[in-house]
């Protein structure tokens, strides 16, 4: 995880946090492990400052020519590698791969988030008995090794990897860049790059949540994507050729919805999906840097309702989804919870039983950690990778993906030790 994309403020967890009535609140206090759901809402947008969603969307749709997943998978062009055994430290191991060198080694490309059509269709395929396919994010880094001196003079934004897991001994994939449709000065339909973070993700029927750390929620339809050309690598959305282009991939996947945090200052830090809960559901967990004393810092100074609050004790928030349309089924929050872990970099939930993965720096591993809602001091299942991240539940009841157990899915991001694994859920 890059501590400046995580905006974190050095030795913060040392000083009093300050409460809303300016009380100072020691870290080492215990905060309530339940809290009132209510405050926690979104606003669904349908929009931009350049029109609606749907407009848009449409407006690119007479331009350029619309592609599926299937389409993208049977396009791949990149090998990836069985992993045969576990990642270094690992525990619990059940199966993987790894990325082919050029980007398990890139410097400037970070992956992030892990979803799979286990999370979008409960037997598992997409579309309903097609593909074994996992979904991973990645971010850009301009300035990789953090000195101040930016190695990659364009931020290109997100790409998602799309993997063709069907054949576990030889899986491929292709990158597409994720972008916000906009109109360009003259009127003509365009898009640009989305300079986020996408810490999580989730795959949900057709439509793919990527987090925005300081705003809520982004929404992508999985079925309205497009090709574009190719051959100029530091170019996005219309060109002056009269085509349109993202950066030399041959496919983006436009944004075609939001949700906005409304309630109470909550980090959209990671995401992922409830198969369990009655309706199917969402959460979304917190990052604080330190460990043992975490504090959740709400820094306004990037554009969101932030406050300059820092906050002790992290949350983990649910909302309820509709099955019928893959949305938000209510915009006001199901559950709140608070968990004393810092560094949570994925989440996953089952009822009341959330899981996490905690990450502990580049050189020790992280570990997979689980916590019952109303206490909020975790354990641990089982050892996860270095640099571990994103998380993604795959119940052994996916009849057209099965395993003999249930497992989770993580992603691990450092450069040279990249890795697309699964260990069993109960740590076994």
């Amino acid at each position: 995880m890059d501590l400046s994309r995580r905006t974190v403020v050095k030795g913060m967890a040392a000083a009093p946090l300050i409460t809303a009535a300016g009380a100072a609140l020691l870290p080492s206090q215990a905060r309530a492990a339940t809290l009132p759901a209510a405050q926690f809402s979104l606003a669904e947008r349908t929009g931009n400052a350049s029109g609606t969603f749907t407009q848009l969307i449409e407006g690119l749709a007479a331009a350029l020519p619309a592609v599926g997943v299937a389409d993208v998978l049977a396009d791949a062009n990149r090998d990836a590698t069985r992993l045969s055994g576990a990642p270094a430290g690992v525990g619990g191991f059940s199966h993987g791969f790894t990325w082919n060198p050029g980007d398990r080694d890139a410097a400037e490309w970070i992956p992030q988030g892990v979803t799979t059509s286990a999370d979008a269709l409960g037997a598992g395929l997409w579309p309903a008995g097609g593909k074994r396919v996992v979904l991973v994010s990645w971010y850009f880094e301009t300035d990789p090794d953090q000195d101040n001196v930016h190695e990659f003079a364009i931020d290109k934004g997100i790409r998602l990897s799309f993997v063709d897991y069907t054949s576990a001994a030889a899986p491929a994939y292709r990158h597409v860049l994720l972008v916000e449709p906009v109109r360009a000065p003259g009127g003509a339909y365009t898009y640009q790059p989305i300079r986020k973070h996408a810490g999580g993700i989730m795959w949900y029927g057709n439509l793919l949540y990527v987090v925005d750390t300081y705003k809520g929620l982004r929404v992508f339809d999985l079925e309205k994507m497009f090709q574009v050309s190719t051959g100029l690598p530091d170019v996005c959305g219309l060109h002056s050729d009269g085509r349109h282009h993202a950066y030399d991939y041959r496919y983006v996947l436009p944004q075609t919805g939001a949700y906005d945090n409304t309630g109470t200052l909550l980090r959209f830090s990671a995401i992922g999906l409830d198969r369990a809960s009655t309706p199917d559901s969402l959460t979304v967990s917190e990052y604080a840097y330190d460990p043992t004393t975490p504090v959740v810092d709400y820094d306004p100074a990037f554009g969101w309702n932030g406050n300059g609050q820092r906050i002790g004790t992290p949350k983990i928030v649910r909302w309820p989804l509709d099955h019928t349309n893959r949305k938000i089924a209510s915009t006001a929050a199901s559950e709140a919870v608070t968990v004393k872990q810092g560094k949570i970099q994925g989440v996953v939930s089952r009822q009341s039983r959330h899981y996490l993965a905690a990450s502990d720096g580049p050189t020790r591993n992280g570990s997979l950690r689980t916590v019952t809602s109303g206490a909020d001091a975790p354990a641990t299942v089982v050892r996860l990778a270095k640099g571990c991240e994103d998380l993604s539940f795959h119940s052994s009841e996916a009849t057209g993906w099965a395993y003999s157990d249930s497992v989770i899915w993580n992603v691990s991001e450092y450069p040279g030790s990249r890795y697309v694994y699964a260990v069993h859920a109960d740590g076994s």
